[in-house]
């Protein structure tokens, strides 16, 4: 059995020795230009150039939480594409969204700002009910935020393409009940896979029916956001701020105005970061399932997207 590695902006070595070790009887190798044929492939953001050498491919691991790089390309006929089911993204991105909603909520950002001035202030506290956190997509990473915003006595909404029943949350789905599930939240976060339906889909049609003062977390892909319309609501000030940590472009351009905008705060693509040791020992499990005629969770959809 022969496994191919070709992950872009990674260190390869670590996930060799990794996945050698946790599959003893393979062979891992890091891919080249006419590397030979390989039965199983490890990937992030591979070139075109690496799926037509690997025509034969049976299955391929993609270590990050989103597959839409990959369904731009021309892959294998009849290979799956399997993602990590979480491999220690889920934690972090609770750690994440939690820490910026109760920033928002608490107005930690404006005390923040009257200290480095040196100003003794005080802000009136605000009620969690009048705070309602929408929760859009409810997959693997979805739900486990979704939980974690509620142990803090915050109201959850979620959202999802198909019906979902999460403790703690009221389930909205399908297309006829995205807009009453956003008129049901002031605190929106974006957890969706980015296909041809989702793209664009935080615009200003759908950002408008937040509650007032309603507050944007993208943490999904910045291809969801229409960056201009984000803007108007945020200087009309029916939005009150956002946190955003991936973008359209990255890294995220010099001249964009997302920068210096008051309103908004920025991290570079870091809410949950896939996590070497965890992933090799669910992409080995994985492989040995396969091997076996087994079947595994994760596998994509390609007619979906995810």
């Amino acid at each position: 059995m022969r496994i191919t590695y070709c992950c872009a902006d990674t260190a390869p070595e670590p996930w060799l020795e990794g996945l050698r070790a946790a599959l003893p009887g393979a062979e891992v190798s890091l891919w080249q230009a006419g590397a030979p044929a390989a039965d199983y492939a490890v990937v992030w953001a591979p070139p075109q150039q690496f799926f037509d050498e690997q025509p034969q491919l049976k299955a391929l691991f993609n270590i990050g939480a989103g597959v839409d790089a990959l369904l731009k390309l021309r892959l294998p006929v009849g290979a799956q594409i399997v993602r990590l089911d979480d491999a220690g993204m889920s934690v972090q991105m609770a750690e994440y969204v939690c820490h910026a909603v109760i920033r928002h909520f608490r107005e930690f950002d404006g005390y923040e700002s009257d200290m480095h001035n040196g100003k003794w202030s005080f802000r009136k506290p605000r009620s969690r009910i009048d705070y309602p956190v929408g929760v859009l997509g409810l997959g693997v990473l979805g739900e486990r935020v979704a939980k974690a915003v509620a142990q803090f006595d915050f109201p959850v909404n979620g959202w999802s393409r198909t019906p979902k029943a999460v403790a703690g949350v009221q389930c909205f789905a399908g297309h006829d009940q995205l807009d009453a599930f956003l008129q049901a939240s002031r605190v929106l976060v974006c957890l969706l896979p980015l296909t041809a339906e989702t793209r664009d889909i935080l615009n200003l049609k759908h950002l408008s029916l937040l509650r007032s003062g309603g507050y944007v977390i993208n943490v999904a892909r910045g291809a969801h956001l229409v960056d201009d319309d984000l803007l108007t609501l945020l200087d009309s000030d029916h939005l009150a701020g956002a946190t955003l940590d991936v973008f359209r472009n990255e890294p995220l351009p010099p001249i964009h105005p997302f920068w210096k905008h008051p309103k908004i705060t920025l991290t570079p693509h870091t809410s949950a970061r896939t996590l070497r040791s965890e992933s090799i020992a669910q992409i080995a499990g994985k492989i040995a399932a396969l091997q076996l005629g087994e079947a595994v969770a994760g596998l994509v959809d390609v007619g979906r997207g995810y």
